[in-house]
Order: C-alpha cells, then structure tokens, then sequence
C-alpha cells in the first residue's frame, strides 16, 4: 500500500472509530465489490479506453458524440385510439420531442383485433389499438414518415403492424426505403419476461429472420431489430444479468439471419440495442460503457469488417420500477438521475418516464415534466459539451471492467448450453432474474435496500393524484365499428387470396413480412394475419415454473407470519390455499411471480395461473384447486372490467372465494373494486409480509363466518 494509501486508512480509521475502510465495501446485486476508495491503482493491467469513435467504443460510437448532435429525445407514447394518440404526438413533437416511439396496447401486442372476446378489458388501456392499415394511417396523419424517425415496441405481432406501418407510408407516398426508425423484434425476451408472445418459440426466430432480411433488402435506413435489456431490467434482472442476456439475444439473432443467407456486414449496421437504467447511477454508467465494448469484440470475432457492424447503438428507458405510488413527485429526482445516467453512459436515444407511471398512463402534465427533463439536460445543463466526462475515473474503470468480466463469464455459461435459444427453452433466464427480484424484493421488505417514502421517511398520508383514464368500453366501440366498415368495404376474394398466400408461405418457405404487406394493403385486419400464421405454427403457451426457497432465504426477519401459518394448517389440517392470477392480455408476470414465491416461502400453498386468462377460466381454475383466495395482479389498466367478472364468475360457480388485487391500480379505483367485492388491494410498493398476514387473516375470518 502507498504511503497516500495508508495515509487516507488511517485517517478513515479515526473518523469513522468502531468501522474500518474494508467494512465498507459494498456486495452489490450483481456480486460485484465495490470498495470506499479507489485509486490508480485499480486500473493496474486493464487496458486504457480508445478515444470516443474509435474500437471498442467503450467511450461512445462516435467521435463527436453529444458535441455534435444531443441524444434524440424519444418519448414511448400511445393511447386509446388512433386519433387521440396522433394529437399527442403532435403536440409533444411541438414541444421538443425529436422521434416517436409508440406503445401499442395489449391486444395488438398478442395479434388480436378490438373486437375479439379475449380482449375485452385489454383494447386502448396501456397502448394504443391498431386493428388495419387504416388505424396505422391516423396515427400518423400529418407527421411525414419521410422525415419522422418511427420506432415501435412490437414484437409478437411484429409482420402485421410493421406490414401496416409500411403501407402507411406507402399510401403517403413514402416508399420503404425512406422510412426511418426501428421496430423491436426482439422476441426471445418475450419468452423470459415480457410474455407478448404469439406464436411458437421456432416460428417466432424465422419471422425474426425474416423482418432482418427484409429490412437489409428494402429498408437501408429503418433498424430490424432493437435487441431489449429493458424488460429484462423491469423484471428485476441485475446490470449482470441484463447485459449477458441481452447480448446473448443478440447473438441469436445474428446467427438466424446469417442462417438466412445474410453476411454479417449486410445487416448487422442496422442492429439496435435498448437497455433499461436503474437508480444505481455509476452502474448505469458502466453497463453501456461494458456493453459497447463487450459487442464490439464479439461481432469482431464473428468477423465483421464494417466499422458500423461493429458498434452497439442503444436506445435507453429510466426504469417504471423505480417509480413509487407513495410521494410521487419524488419520482421526478428518480427519472433525473437515471437520465443523467444514460447520459453519462452514452445512450444515443431516451425515453424519460413520467413521475405517475406506478399509478396509471401519465397525464399531459407528467409527460410535459418527463419531456422537460430531458431539454433541460440538453439545454441547461451543459450535459452535450463533454464528450464522456466520467472517462478516467478509477471507480467508473474499474466497474466496467468488473461488468464486462462478469457478463462475459455469463454468455459463456449460455454458449455452453448452445446458445440462447436452448437457454430460453430450459428456463435458465427467465429463472434466474425471477431469484434476482426475489432477493430484491426482500432486500426492500428488511429495509436493507432503502426506498425513500416507501420503507424510509415515508409520510403518514398521502394526497390524491390526478391520473388519465381511459374509458375501454368507448375506445373498443369505436375500433369495432370501424373494423365493420373496413371488412364491409374491402374486397374479401382479394383479402382471403391473400390470407392464403400467407400460410402457403408459412407452410413451404417465402419471406413473410413480404407477404403481410400484401395481406395488409388489400385491408386484411391485424387480426386476420395472426390468425392466418396461427393456423401453421400455432400459438404458444408457456410452462409455468417459479422460483421457490429465494424469498424466505434471504429475508431474516418472517418467523412471526410463518408461525402464524403453520398454526392456520394445524387448526385447519391443511395450508391456507391461494390462486396467484392474471387475467386478460397483461404479461408483465414479476409482481405476479414475487407473490407466488414469497407466498410459498411463507408457508402457503400457491397454485400459479396460467398467463392471459379469462376471468371464467380463472374462476374454473380456482374451484378446482379448491383455494380460499385468488390473488389477481394487474398491470395494464384492465381491473375495472376484469376482476368484477372473475368475482361474478366465482359466483356462478357457487363459491365463496376471497379475491384480493395487487399492482398499479389508482387510488381513485379503490372504492369501485371494493364494491364488486374485492377484499383487499395491495398497490406499488406493498410490505410482501404486510400482504401475507392480511390475506391470511382474511382467510381466517371467512372460515369462522362459514362455519356451521
């Protein structure tokens, strides 16, 4: 140790008396040690950074960076209908927004039209609903496609909407190749986390292929691909897990359009990433530092010679999981700090989110705030002068250094089963970042991980919010009715020939995105291209499996509520029996997952729902496992038309069943779903012990009152 060295110990020694240095080293998430102190020392043997530009990009893609061009502020937006979610976009383009990125609502997503019965409570709630072609034009009626980078968070029913969004163009007179923008098409992920699936895991990766290879052929400016860490991240994945699976996924894709016959430098330029940013601010940092640097070598290796192919461009979100119910204007600090680490990182696009997003879509004044955020970074900030100011720190460094070794180690690990595909197949991902949210959600609950105004300073009372509502009875009416135009009007021989020429391409080879425009521009629906390909390859349903022994092992202080369990089975002779649901088209399964498998560690007997339920197959479920309570938990805004229906199902069925809720539900809900009968309603940021002892005695208290 130098002389400086011992210098700064002995005199860290003295402040801080009873602790020395060493006892603050930090074990972080991903198992990285991170010490009080770091000098030059720690950069010992690691090899210094090439200037922004320059291989392997660890400071940033280009050369100038920021100093020539900001990030472009693209804002995720997309609600109710077409026509409500063009004026919003209009608006915010008004107001300093650079590109559009658009979320679809949940019935899109999984390839259903408005008028579908499985989509009942999902149309217009968490996105906006495109059914044709001609859903696709309002959207973006007076914003020219020509000059308007687009992209898209679609994935399961990718061929129809990018179908839709190209003949869009078309009729505006923009051919494909000048459309610009990306389209997610990530859809291994979706077998992970995010669960808006439609078809087959096989199937899914030729139409994958097929988007790449269309894309290299036809749209030289528009990205094929934005291979997502984010969902990865929202699903409680550590910066480890995010950054190897992530690249992992985009290996996969790499190998299934060189399958194709692509060469890599055909279509790896247009290659796009997209990562999620915590509240870990120099991790964040160091994660997008690490991920340039780890792709570049490993489509170096590969082979590519297009300095292009070789650079990791990524799109970055600040983190919904972050934000909090309780105090939310201090989500406004969060998605701050989390933006400056995108930042700092060297993200080429961001999205802020609005301080209300635990709660509901924001309101136009959250997302004015979200969008402020970002132009007062450009603009007052002086964040664009420096290109990579945190260059040469020894912490910044060393992380990235660390991350790098770490994400290596585990794309090793998944190269060695094969590669993603058969890693996703045996569940490895999906299972490992449902234990990493498990220990995080425990590390919350003991308070070891300090949320500020959830489990730390929080307030006795909190003041009502203003939320957006979205009327989805309304918003369905008016998709269905157009719908009924569209079909009334096109021309159905040419529809259905086209429909057909789709499976027959399905079935015996033929580029299928190639075949949706077809399909698309003689106004087959959403829909009608779904199904056609379902036909073929069927629609996927995934094995349900959780993690158990994660929750209770590392949570020190649940003795109580698990004696007050077992002492429920010794009176009763049996455990307190809970169905864990989700109903309708939402796929976000973590908060879902975490209660099943803290449930279970506490000591009650969990059964699992399968994903995207009816509420009659929910009720059905819940009879034959004989439970005394169903635990339903929502995302996506579809409470009010769902669990009504699932308590009025139990009742067909003649059973008296508890039903509790938990998720981003607004307070303004409460007293509706308490009047349909719900028993308890758990919302962000919910004490998992709390929950349990609340379930528990209501489960107590029915059986007294049924008692003969």
């Amino acid at each position: 140790m130098s002389d400086s060295l011992k210098a700064w110990a002995e005199a860290a020694a003295r402040e801080l008396k009873t602790r020395s240095p060493e006892s603050l080293i930090w074990q972080t998430p991903e198992g990285i040690a991170v010490k009080p102190l770091y000098t030059e020392a720690d950069l010992d043997g690691l090899e210094r950074a090439a200037p922004p530009g320059q291989f392997p990009y660890t400071r940033g893609v280009r050369a100038s960076m920021y100093a020539g061009r900001p990030w472009t502020i693209r804002q995720y937006s997309g609600f109710s209908t077409a026509e409500e979610s063009n004026l919003f976009f209009r608006k915010n383009l008004k107001e300093g927004q650079a590109g559009l990125s658009v979320a679809f609502d949940l019935a899109t997503h999984r390839g259903y039209d408005s008028d579908h019965p499985r989509v009942e409570g999902d149309v217009g709630k968490a996105g906006v609903a495109i059914d044709t072609v001609e859903d696709m034009k309002i959207l973006f009626d007076g914003i020219p496609l020509d000059k308007m980078s687009v992209s898209m968070t679609m994935n399961g029913a990718v061929l129809p909407v990018l179908a839709a969004f190209i003949v869009a163009g078309e009729e505006q007179g923009v051919p494909p190749s000048s459309l610009s923008g990306t389209i997610q098409n990530d859809i291994l992920k979706e077998f992970m986390v995010r669960n808006t699936y439609v078809y087959p895991p096989a199937p899914s990766m030729r139409i994958v292929g097929d988007v790449i290879a269309y894309g290299a052929a036809k749209m030289p400016k528009f990205n094929s691909i934005s291979i997502s860490g984010y969902h990865m991240h929202e699903a409680g994945a550590t910066a480890v897990q995010e950054l190897a699976f992530t690249l992992a996924d985009g290996m996969a894709y790499v190998r299934a359009a060189q399958a194709r016959g692509l060469t890599l430098d055909e279509f790896a330029p247009r290659l796009s990433f997209f990562f999620g940013i915590g509240m870990n601010f120099f991790m964040e940092v160091a994660k997008l530092r690490a991920a340039r640097s780890l792709w570049a070598g490993m489509m170096a290796e590969l082979g590519a010679k297009n300095p292009e192919s070789l650079m990791l461009r990524t799109h970055c979100q600040t983190s919904g999981v972050s934000l909090t119910e309780q105090d939310p204007a201090n989500n406004i600090v969060r998605t701050t700090v989390e933006a400056l680490a995108a930042v700092m990182g060297g993200t080429q696009s961001l999205h802020t989110n609005a301080f209300d997003e635990a709660i509901a879509l924001p309101t136009e004044q959250s997302a004015r705030v979200a969008l402020g955020t970002q132009l007062i970074l450009q603009h007052e900030a002086g964040m664009t002068r420096v290109i990579d100011p945190l260059a040469g720190s020894y912490y910044v460094e060393a992380l990235t250094h660390s991350l790098g070794v770490a994400a290596r180690d585990l794309i090793a690990r998944i190269e060695t089963m094969g590669g993603m595909m058969q890693a996703v197949e045996a569940g490895l991902p999906k299972l490992e970042i449902e234990a990493a949210a498990a220990r995080r959600q425990a590390r919350i609950d003991q308070g070891e991980d300090v949320i500020v105004g959830v489990n730390k300073f929080a307030r006795e009372q909190e003041g009502p919010i203003d939320v957006r509502a979205i009327d989805n009875s309304k918003v369905r009416a008016a998709q269905v009715a157009r719908l009924e135009k569209i079909k009334a009007s096109r021309d159905g021989a040419k529809v259905t020939a086209t429909l057909e020429a789709l499976k027959n391409g399905a079935k015996a080879g033929g580029n299928l995105l190639a075949l949706a425009v077809d399909a698309m521009r003689a106004r087959a629906t959403l829909g009608e291209v779904s199904m056609a390909l379902e036909d073929v390859f069927g629609r996927h349903k995934a094995e349900i499996k959780s993690v158990s022994g994660v929750y209770g092992a590392s949570h020190s202080g649940l003795g109580d509520i698990q004696d007050d369990v077992a002492s429920f089975a010794k009176e009763t002779g049996r455990k307190p029996r809970v169905l864990v649901a989700k109903i309708g088209q939402d796929g976000h399964d973590r908060g879902a997952k975490l209660i099943a498998s803290a449930f279970a560690d506490l000591g009650f007997e969990i059964e699992i729902g399968a994903l995207f339920q009816t509420p009659e197959e929910v009720a059905d479920d819940a009879v034959k496992a004989q439970v005394d309570a169903v635990g339903i938990s929502t995302l996506a805004g579809g409470h009010l038309t769902l669990v009504p229906q699932v308590i009025a199902a139990l009742k067909a069925r003649g059973r008296d069943v508890l039903v509790f809720v938990g998720g981003v539900i607004p307070q303004q809900d409460y007293d509706a779903l308490r009047a349909a009968g719900v028993a308890a309603i758990f919302g962000p940021g919910t004490h998992v012990p709390d929950a349990a002892r609340s379930v528990l005695g209501l489960i107590r208290a029915r059986l007294r009152r049924n008692e003969p």
